[in-house]
Formats: C-alpha cells, sequence, structure tokens
C-alpha cells in the first residue's frame, strides 16, 4: 500500500486492512508452498471469520450480491474523493500526470480483485466461508442506495474483476465517475448537515420520500413555476431562488420533495439546513461549489421570531455578501408566512423608542425580497378540497359511492383542522387502514 498515491486512507476501514492483513500472510509462503502463520493459524482462521463477518453485514447494508470483496473493492473506488476522480467527474477521462498516477494505483487494485476468498477459506479449513465469492442476497436494496446506483456498483464491479490490465479497469471505473460521479455526493441525492467541533460536515439522508409531483392532486399553477424555476436551473440558465408560501397542509414540503425525485438523474442535489445552522452556510457552500452538480439548499417551515436574528445571515449569502453565491447553488424554502419574520401593527407606528420605522419594516421584508420566485400554495375551496379527494381514492383503488365518499371527507376535515391536501390523504389514509382490517 505504500505504493498509492491518489487512493490512499483505505488502511482506516477495517474489513479492507483486515484483508490486506490476509494477502500479506498468504504471500509468505516459504520453498515448500507452506504459510508462515505469524502468530498463530487459530489466530488468523478467527481474524478472517471475522472480516468475512464485516464484510457480509456490510454489503447487506448496502444490497451487494455476487462477488462481495469484489463489490466491497468497487464500493470503496466510487467513494474514494481525489485529484483524479473528481475530475473524471466533471470531464471523464483526462490527460496528463495524473492520468498515469491513477493508472499505477488502479494496478494495485486490480491484485486485490484477483484476491480468492475461497481458497483462504480452504487453507484456513473454513472452506463454507468461500460463499462470499457468490453471494445471494434476500431481494432487498439494502436502503444505502437507490436501486440505480447499488445495480450500478455491483455491475462495475463485475467489469472490473474481468479487467486484462490497469488499463482496462481504469477505462471502467472512469466512465462510471463520468456518468454516476464520486463520493457521497455523487452517489446520494439528498443531505443533511452535521457540524462536530468547527468542521461541518454533509451527511446522506439514505431513505426520503419516494414522491411525484404527479401525486399532488390540484395546484397546478404552482407546479408549473416551481418545475420551470429548477429545470432552468438544472440546464444550466438563470434561475431564481424560491419561496413556496401559504397555508399549512398544502404540498409545498411534498413539492420540493418531488423535485429532487424528478431532476436528481440530472444532476440536482438537494442539502436541508434548520435555521439553527446558518452560520455554516458558508461552509456548505464551499464543500460543493466546484462540484459537478446542481445544489439546492433547502429550508423546510422557515420563519422568524422578533427575537431571531439568524436570517441575517441568510440574507448575507443569498444577496450582500462580498462572495457572489454560486451559479450551482440555489436556496429553496417553504413557510407559512409570506414575509418570513414575524411582523406587528407597532412596526408600521411612530413609538417614542423607534426614531426609523419605515427601516424596521424594510428589514423584515428584505430577507423574502431576496426570493426571486414566490410560489402561494393556498388552501382548497370545497370543489377542489372534493377533486383532491376523489384524486387519492381513485389512485389508491378505494372503491366508495362518490357522494358518500365526499360526505365522509367533508365530515373528516371539520375534525381534523380544515381543508387541505394534508388532511384529504389522511382521510383517504383512514379509508385504507380500514379495509385492511
Amino acid at each position: 500500500m505504500e505504493r498509492l498515491v491518489l487512493y490512499k486512507g483505505f488502511e482506516k476501514d477495517k474489513v479492507f486492512w483486515g484483508v490486506m492483513g490476509m494477502v500479506f500472510q498468504v504471500k509468505q509462503k516459504d520453498d515448500d508452498g507452506n504459510i508462515d502463520w505469524i502468530g498463530g493459524e487459530a489466530r488468523w482462521r478467527e481474524s478472517f471469520c471475522n472480516c468475512v463477518h464485516e464484510l457480509v453485514e456490510r454489503s447487506v447494508d448496502h444490497g451487494f450480491e455476487g462477488n462481495l470483496w469484489q463489490a466491497y473493492l468497487t464500493f470503496l473506488l466510487v467513494s474514494h474523493e481525489n485529484a483524479y476522480s473528481k475530475a473524471c467527474e466533471r470531464r471523464g477521462a483526462v490527460a496528463g500526470s495524473v492520468n498515469e498516477l491513477a493508472r499505477s494505483d488502479f494496478s494495485f487494485f486490480l491484485e486485490l480483485f484477483r484476491f480468492d476468498f475461497g481458497e483462504m477459506a480452504r487453507i484456513l479449513g473454513v472452506p463454507h466461508l468461500g460463499v462470499v465469492m457468490d453471494y445471494q442476497g434476500d431481494g432487498g436494496s439494502g436502503g444505502t442506495f437507490s436501486h440505480r446506483i447499488r445495480d450500478s456498483i455491483c455491475e462495475l464491479s463485475v467489469r472490473l474483476g474481468k479487467a486484462e490490465d490497469a488499463e482496462g479497469f481504469q477505462r471502467e471505473i472512469t466512465e462510471f465517475y463520468r456518468e454516476f460521479g464520486v463520493g457521497d455526493i455523487g452517489l446520494h441525492k439528498a443531505f443533511r448537515v452535521e457540524r462536530k467541533g468547527k468542521r461541518v460536515r454533509i451527511v446522506p439522508i439514505s431513505k426520503i420520500a419516494h414522491v411525484h409531483l404527479d401525486d399532488l392532486v390540484g395546484y397546478e399553477d404552482a407546479k408549473r413555476k416551481l418545475v420551470e424555476n429548477t429545470e432552468a436551473f438544472v440546464k444550466g440558465r438563470q434561475a431564481n431562488n424560491c419561496l413556496l408560501f401559504g397555508d399549512a397542509g398544502t404540498g409545498k414540503s411534498t413539492s420540493i420533495k418531488a423535485i429532487i425525485n424528478q431532476y436528481y438523474g440530472q444532476g440536482l442535489r438537494m442539502i436541508e439546513l434548520y435555521k439553527h445552522q446558518f452560520k455554516a452556510l458558508n461552509d456548505v457552500i464551499a464543500q460543493v461549489k466546484n462540484r459537478n452538480y446542481r445544489f439546492i439548499i433547502y429550508m423546510d417551515d422557515l420563519s422568524f421570531e422578533e427575537f431571531e436574528i439568524e436570517y441575517k445571515y441568510l440574507k448575507a449569502v443569498m444577496e450582500g455578501g462580498l462572495e457572489r453565491k454560486p451559479d450551482n447553488v440555489l436556496i429553496y424554502a417553504t413557510s407559512n408566512r409570506r414575509h418570513l419574520v414575524r411582523e406587528k401593527f407597532s412596526d408600521k407606528q411612530e413609538t417614542d423608542d423607534e426614531l426609523h420605522t419605515r427601516d424596521t419594516v424594510q428589514e423584515k421584508l428584505s430577507l423574502a425580497s431576496r426570493f426571486g420566485a414566490s410560489i402561494y400554495f393556498g388552501a382548497p375551496d370545497k370543489k377542489e378540497y372534493e377533486a383532491i379527494v376523489r384524486g387519492l381514492a381513485k389512485r389508491n383503488g378505494i372503491r366508495m359511492d362518490e357522494d358518500a365518499l365526499l360526505l365522509a371527507a367533508e365530515r373528516w376535515e371539520l375534525g381534523h383542522g380544515g381543508r387541505s391536501g394534508r388532511t384529504a390523504q389522511q382521510f383517504v389514509n383512514d379509508l385504507l387502514g380500514k379495509e385492511q382490517a
């Protein structure tokens, strides 16, 4: 491993390091082909079983099948962000010295791909552990990646295992970087922000709701405006920061989730941020501004009381700071408030302790004005609410007399917060639960 230049840091991985120890042991054969088991064969047998345990556990978490060792190595390679992998993510195959350095590293990994777990299992007298060479899963996807990414990693591992030389190995993984990207940002669609000490990390969200815009019944004009703005952004045209505001339960958050599902395949990524994390905004943007993706920083249920001043950090990032916000970053927010910061009638009245009331009003309106696209989601009237109920009932296969359905829906909304898309969905969920009982 000392000869690795670009692909460093794998010694921190328990599975990788354990197998490297096994590889080293196998290579320490005497002239008669006997292995000198340093510390005793029983110790290495236990170590091998522990490696297989970790390998299976992690592979199941990721949904890998087939040759688990090769699939896991492939996972490490497609997760490793370095000068070569990030350059291939942006441009595909690259030339120059970094290309030669990568090829040298890949020749090392090609050797590891050829390590035979089955042979090691037989040598140590635990032949049943050779099953990791052709592991059959239980049909689950693992939950770490989408089916598309999981399958692509497994397919890549097969091609890498068949590579005849380092050049062919490099060609396969370079194409993967170009098509799918590298690291967490390349392989996941949504993220949250964590701070540990002074370090700000962008952490993948492995499971998000698989909703689509068509799942939201009604609000066609609002959805059209959201799609138009997002498509312009994804295609590299000018687009605006976007505020979805209006009544509770009308589909604002659902629309945002649907957007990332719809445009993920076109290079869109989403980072969820809460208002107590606004001081980390610049750190977050610094980590993504040079990546070959488009990022929406998503703020759900955004609003501020008078005493909360975090919105000033957001204002500076959106417009006003010396450093211009990168072209590959937009901010999308949802709120029940149009102007985001709480206002009072006294803000517009001259008082003894406020000399410039107009300045106070402008200060509170200035954040909302930085969202170039403001999209309203209002509570439906009776006719719209009934249309939503009919649409959801039809989609979920509920067979019920329409008059009875709408009467029950009206009774439901009276006791559950009034008419909204959320209320309609909860009503339909209640019907489905009773049908399945």
